[in-house]
Order: structure tokens, then sequence, then C-alpha cells
């Protein structure tokens, strides 16, 4: 039995821990998040977890999956800069994101469909939290790289996971080919695109007429209802969260006369910069219990299963291929080490445990979500590790696509 102070220990040695694993993880280039999951498999078998603690083991992940998603979305989208010189660099991101994406997609559902011996259309939800980049991993694992570089990453890990809700939403509540359901899912976006506007301003007014000091949490707690909200009528409520984070970034191309009652930038600027530092303490904190508490749920006995293996080694070996292809002969460029900077993590896990029950495959091993995310992390480390920055860059994102 633990007593309130022995939790409070137990709690303050993770926070303390993860933070020694970020530190660790800018001289070795190894992802902290392995060593969460690491940790949390460790303290899995010595605290013995039974089966029926891993279910609600499984209940705190998926919250702190969501929890983790906004702030991340958030966290990225306020770093993210809106200049007429990056128009390409934004373009690239966004095209790289969509054709990875979907490519990984149907690559992934047919090893699936071959391998599992299901519908398709249930190997191809299976397979989209396996093909979405998780950028709650790569975009702290790219501080080291050029700023075209981990704009780039940025902007694509961040889109990738925007895009995957939108399309894993699509393929589990609508008919693949259908005009009705083209319409549906293109209406869905202009309705999340309207909503975000106008909670936008709406946020910002709110901010900028409340007296109180206490208002950054105030800002967190409406933009997780809007998600909540969102998620429940399933509308794309991410783009909410993207949408306020670009538009706190980048204030000053919204600054006009007819504006001015609403956006006060010299009230703002100050608030801004507060918010952004409370944002990335937030999201440390959640992506530490995140991935500790998702390392209780491994088995790591599933991942001795020859079958599990062979499957996640497939896997990991098209979602390698298709990203040095389009590296390679799409946009050209360089392709070292962009092309291990896919790692799956947070939004694939989210997804996978949001599958609906009709689409379940009872003699589906999660070791294969294991061996994937574990794989791609180990990839990113590798390239990450061997990668050697040039004194000059003699490649710019913004001037090669």
């Amino acid at each position: 039995m633990m007593n309130s102070n022995v939790i409070l220990i137990f709690l303050s040695i993770i926070v303390i821990s993860s933070y020694l694993f970020n530190l660790l993880s800018r001289w070795t280039r190894i992802p902290s998040v392995l060593l969460l999951i690491a940790c949390g498999v460790g303290l899995r078998y010595a605290f013995s977890i039974n089966e029926f603690d891993i279910k609600s083991i499984n209940t705190l992940v998926e919250l702190f999956g969501d929890a983790g998603l906004i702030v991340i979305i958030l966290e990225a989208s306020l770093d993210l800069k809106l200049e007429v010189k990056k128009r390409k660099l934004i373009r690239s991101s966004f095209l790289s994101a969509l054709f990875i994406l979907i490519i990984s997609l149907v690559a992934t559902a047919l090893a699936v469909y071959y391998f599992l011996a299901v519908p398709f259309r249930t190997a191809l939800v299976y397979a989209l939290p396996l093909s979405v980049i998780s950028s709650a991993i790569v975009i702290p694992s790219v501080e080291h790289l050029s700023e075209s570089k981990k704009e780039f990453i940025t902007y694509e890990s961040s889109l990738s996971d925007i895009l995957g809700v939108l399309l894993f939403n699509y393929l589990i509540f609508e008919e693949l080919f259908s005009i009705s359901s083209y319409l549906n899912f293109f209406f869905s976006i202009i309705i999340a695109l309207i909503a975000s506007i106008l909670s936008t301003f709406l946020l910002l007014y709110l901010v900028t007429k409340l007296g109180t000091q206490l208002k950054l949490f105030l800002l967190i707690a409406i933009l997780f209802l809007f998600y909540a909200i969102g998620k429940i009528y399933h509308f794309p409520s991410l783009i909410i969260i993207l949408v306020f984070g670009l538009t706190l970034s980048n204030l000053r191309l919204l600054i006009h006369p007819r504006t001015k009652w609403i956006i006060d930038l010299d009230t703002l600027s100050p608030i801004i910069q507060q918010f952004k530092s409370l944002t990335s303490e937030f999201s440390f904190l959640i992506r530490t219990f995140f991935f500790l508490l998702f390392g209780f749920t491994i088995d790591l006995s599933s991942l001795t299963n020859p079958d599990v293996l062979l499957l996640g080694s497939i896997i990991l070996l098209v979602l390698l291929v298709v990203r040095y292809l389009y590296f390679r002969f799409i946009i050209k460029t360089e392709i070292f080490p962009e092309i291990f900077l896919m790692p799956r993590g947070l939004i694939t896990i989210l997804l996978f445990y949001s599958i609906p029950v009709q689409y379940h495959i009872p003699y589906f091993d999660k070791g294969v979500l294991f061996f994937v995310i574990i794989g791609t992390s180990l990839l990113m480390s590798l390239g990450l590790i061997l990668f050697k920055p040039k004194a000059v860059s003699m490649t710019d994102l913004d001037q090669n696509v």
C-alpha cells in the first residue's frame, strides 16, 4: 500500500528522470521517449501488472494521448511562421505529408490484407495508425538540425498528424467511394475551418478583455473543450488547435484597423510568450506520463512471435522505401537524415485504440504495433547519430522545391 507521500515521491522521480532523459537525448540523440517506454516496461514487470490493471492503464493512455496530441500540435504551430519566403517550404512539407501518408497507407494495408487475410477496408483502418508520423517524437529530436530541415520536419509531422486523423475519421465513418461520402468529408473540413476562425477570434478577444492573470490555463481548457466536442461529433477539431496556434505565432499578419478592437498586439505579445512557455512545459509533462504508461502496456513476449517480427519487418521496410522513393525521385533533395525521421508514436497509439469494434481483428497481435514504434524510433536515432551537419548547407528546401 502506498500513501500520498510515496506517490508524490514516485511522481517526482518520474518527472526528474524524464528531464534527465531529455538531456541524455541531446547527447546521444536517442529519443527520450524510448527511455520512458523502457522505464514503463521495467515497471510493468517490477510491479507484476495484471490484465485488469492493463485495461485501466489503456484508458489512461488514451486520455493522455488526446491531451498530448492537442498540446503537441499547439506547441508546434506556435513555432511556425507564415512568411512569403517560406511558401515553397510549407507547400513542400504539406505535399510530403500527404503523399507519403497515402502511399504508405496503401502499401501497408496491402501487407496487412495479404498477411492476415482480412477485408481490405479493415486492413486500411489498421494500416492508417502505422502510416502517420509522430510529431510528439520527431519534433523534440531535431533541435540540432539546420533551421530549414527543422522547419520542414515540424511542418511535415504536424500536418501528417492532422491529415492522419482526418483520413482515419473518413475511413471508419464514411463509405470509401461515393459522392455523398466525399461531400461529407469536405463539408466537415469547411465547418472545422469556419469554427477555427470564429473560435480563434473569440479566444483572442477573451484574452484581451479578461482582467484576471489566471487566463492561460483557461485558454488550454477551452481548447480541450473544443477538441473533445469536435471529436464526439467526428469533426476534425485538430484544425481548431492548429489555426489557433498559427494565429498566435503570426499575429502581425492579422493586424488591421478593422480588427484592432479584437487584436491588440501590445496586450497580447507578453501573454503569447507566457503561453508558449506554459505549452512547452505542459507538453513535456504529458509526454512523460503518456509514454511511461504506454510502456506499461507492452508485453515483451509478443516481440518474440515470428509472425509479429515478419509482419513488423515488412511494414518497417515499406515505410522506409516509400519515404526514400519520395525524397529521392519526387522532391529530389537531400535524403539524409530525412528518410529516417519517420517515428511512429503518440498519434499511432491513439488512433489504434480508437479503432471501432466492427473493424477489430481478434487475432491481430499488438506486438506489431510495438515493433513498428520501436523500430522507427531506432531508425530515427540511427539517422540522427550518423548525420553530420555541414558547415555550409549546399541544399535548402526553400530553393529546391
